[in-house]
């Protein structure tokens, strides 16, 4: 699974101001909608199964990264949204440090392989500490999906 097929381009965020996770999801939630990808009435659901996924344990991975990720029936595919915390914020991570990186993952409720293909995917790049480093260097959309398209190229 490559991270450009999945990742919604118009929906990258490099200026993430949020002062607490449940905003940082919110606006990344938000984003997914302004690219027309979520609909206006199923946002807060969609925002509440990640919040209520949060419960059950922080998807701060380490690294400065977050996996935010559900499940809902009313994504046709898998959605990402990459967003950047450029001072980091805390996010209960497992590692107790602050995230810069997030990728939200929505994917089809039907579609259990694909979801675990995709934090798969994210994952493995997310190990690698050059992909880390720039990422957070990246201070546009554009620059977010060149390192997308280029790792994607590698793979």
């Amino acid at each position: 699974m490559r991270l450009t097929d999945i990742v919604v381009k118009e929906a990258i965020l490099t200026e993430l101001d949020a002062s607490s996770k449940e905003e940082a999801i919110r606006q990344m939630v938000g984003g997914l909608k302004a690219a027309g990808k979520i609909s206006a009435g199923d946002e807060e659901a969609i925002l509440a199964a990640i919040l209520k996924r949060e419960e059950l344990g922080s998807t701060g991975i380490g690294w400065g990264c977050a996996v935010p990720h559900t499940k809902h029936p009313s994504v046709d595919g898998i959605l990402v949204n990459v967003a950047l915390h450029p001072q980091g914020l805390d996010f209960q991570s497992l590692d107790g440090e602050d995230v810069f990186i997030l990728f939200l993952v929505i994917s089809p409720w039907d579609r259990p392989g694909d979801h675990l293909r995709g934090l798969e995917t994210i994952t493995r790049h997310l190990k690698s500490e050059d992909f880390r480093s720039f990422l957070r260097q990246s201070k546009t959309a554009a620059d977010v999906w060149e390192l997308l398209q280029e790792v994607d190229d590698r793979s």
